[in-house]
This record gives C-alpha cells, sequence and structure tokens, in this order.
C-alpha cells in the first residue's frame, strides 16, 4: 500500500497521527517530517508548541499529488513522519541539542528532515546539525522580521535571535543568506541594517513588490548555485488575513496564493532541510493558518522530489 493514504481509500478524519498519515520507518527515505514543539522562546504570544499535531491534522484535507511540480512528492521521496522531539518547555539549551541531534541523525542518513515548528529558535538547532554534516550552508528566509537582534530582556537566545547566533557560531555562508519578506515597525531604526552588517541579503517586502520575485529568484539562484541550502519559512511572512495564527503579525503582507507561487518556483536548489514555523492553533479558530502550514510542507517535499527525481 502506498504513502499517504488518499482520501479514496481511507477517509480524512481516520487519521493515524502523522502528516498525511506517513509511516514512521519506510526504506530509502529520502524526506523526514519532524516536530519540533518548542515555544518558550517565544517574546509574545506563546502555543506554538501545538502547532505541529494541528499542521499534521490540517494535512488530511490534501491530496497526494502536486498538480504544478506534477509529483507524488511523499512517494517518491519515500517520506516519514518520525514524530515530535522531545523537547524540555524550560530548557531552551537541552532542547537545542534534542532538536540538533534528531535533525542531525537524519541528514547523516541522506534524508532531509522538514521540520515543524515551534517559534523560530527551533531553526538555531538544525542549523547547528546541518553545519556539522555540510559545512557553513546557504539560507533562504521568508519572514517579516529578520530575527538578528542580539538580545531581549537581556536573554540572547529567543525567537528574535536565531540568525545572530547562527552567524556567530559559524554556521551560515552570510553572503548566501538571503531573508525575504522583512516588513512592518521597528524598535530601532538601524535593526534591518544591522542584519546586511552581517553580511545577509535583506529583500524588504517593498523591494519584492518593486523587483518582482522572479527577479530576486534569479539572484538567489547565481549566489547560492549548488551550495547545501537550508530553507526557512516562518508563517508571519503572509499577511495575517491569510494566516492569522501566529505570534507576532505584521500587516501588508503576501497572500496564499503569492506565497504558493513563490515557494513553486525555487526549483533547483540543493535543499539538505526545511522547518516552518510560528504557527500558534489557539489564535487560528478556522484553522487555514495550518492548513497553509501544510501546504507548504506538501511544496517543501515536491522540491525534494523534483530534485531527485
Amino acid at each position: 500500500m502506498k504513502y499517504p493514504l488518499s482520501p479514496d481509500i481511507k477517509p480524512e478524519f481516520c487519521t493515524t497521527g502523522s502528516f498525511m498519515r506517513l509511516p514512521a520507518e519506510r526504506e530509502n527515505a529520502k524526506v523526514a517530517i519532524v516536530g519540533m514543539p518548542f515555544d518558550t522562546a517565544a517574546s509574545f504570544r506563546v502555543g506554538a508548541r501545538f502547532a505541529p499535531q494541528a499542521i499534521r491534522q490540517a494535512s488530511m484535507t490534501l491530496f497526494p499529488y502536486h498538480p504544478i511540480h506534477k509529483v507524488y512528492p511523499f512517494d517518491e521521496t519515500n517520506a516519514i513522519d518520525i514524530g515530535d522531539v522531545s523537547v524540555i518547555p524550560h530548557n531552551i539549551h537541552r532542547s537545542y541539542e534534542l532538536m540538533e541531534e534528531a535533525v542531525g541523525e537524519l541528514m547523516k542518513k541522506g534524508i532531509v528532515p522538514i521540520g515543524l515548528g515551534g517559534d523560530h529558535s527551533v531553526t538555531l538547532a538544525s542549523l547547528r546539525a546541518a553545519a556539522k554534516v555540510y559545512g557553513p550552508v546557504a539560507l533562504i528566509h521568508f519572514d517579516s522580521h529578520t530575527d538578528t537582534w542580539d538580545t531581549y530582556y537581556e536573554e540572547k537566545y529567543w525567537h528574535g535571535s536565531p540568525f545572530i547566533r547562527a552567524h556567530e557560531e559559524g554556521l551560515l555562508q552570510p553572503s548566501k543568506v538571503f531573508q525575504i519578506g522583512i516588513r512592518g515597525t521597528l524598535n530601532h531604526p538601524g535593526d534591518v541594517e544591522e542584519s546586511r552588517e552581517l553580511g545577509y541579503n535583506v529583500i524588504t517586502t517593498d523591494e519584492l513588490q518593486n523587483r518582482g520575485f522572479e527577479n530576486v529568484f534569479e539572484e538567489m539562484r547565481t549566489i547560492i548555485g549548488d551550495t547545501p541550502c537550508f530553507l526557512t519559512f516562518d508563517i508571519d511572512f503572509v499577511d495575517p488575513s491569510c494566516a492569522p495564527g501566529t505570534g507576532t503579525l505584521e500587516v501588508g503582507g503576501f497572500t496564499s496564493k503569492e506565497t504558493l507561487q513563490m515557494v513553486r518556483s525555487l526549483t533547483g536548489f540543493n535543499y539538505v532541510g526545511f522547518d516552518l514555523v510560528e504557527v500558534l492553533p489557539p489564535y487560528d479558530p478556522t484553522q487555514i493558518t495550518s492548513l497553509l502550514a501544510a501546504t507548504l510542507i506538501h511544496d517543501f517535499t515536491s522540491l525534494v522530489a523534483l530534485k531527485i527525481k
């Protein structure tokens, strides 16, 4: 029997609890879904610890075939869902160790992990794992915030600092980091410039709209090339009218349709990992945020399937 099971084989509401009813083990797996339900590094709203299961539940309404890329992504990658990392809510550093270990074990086997966050602090654990396996990596970062703020309440590890910590730890190739969709009010006038001073390519929402995503995409393809690449997606990249269930909302973003068009164009990169973060189910009463997140996971898997096809 093939996975994921489509609704014409088994009703959507009959579920194993995994993403699209994927098994926990399969031979020759190339993709693994892994939950990272850590959210106590958030600065305002919390609740992203409940996102992995909410996204998995929303995935039940998806069908297995991707009509744009013309692949069955979960079959062609022999995808699995290994469940959630048993994080420790009150201990970010021990949780980092546990998440890094889980992601690292997958990467060592040549499996591309797709993390279900959690707040954005979890990405640092995946980048630590990736750097140990592949060396410093390229990064495609969709977000309305740069997440390169140094400290908050004098704490250095929180969901607004993963990419300054990654820079300090030498996990990234700065010239091959693209932060896309930055917008909104700031604490200080130099916040965006501080990210550029790290060597990152910051593409604001206004610049992205003026240049067009195709132009930005070509720049990324030229600069990143075949470098091992990690893609991290903060759901607040999307306008809150389409993704209200998140922690730090910023108006003036992109629609779900525009977002999917951008992500689906990102073919040809040497992806070694993905994550999707900052979905807060308590603020998502109609589940449209979780459904968009699940659809993006479907797209991420399709990008891997295209690479190995």
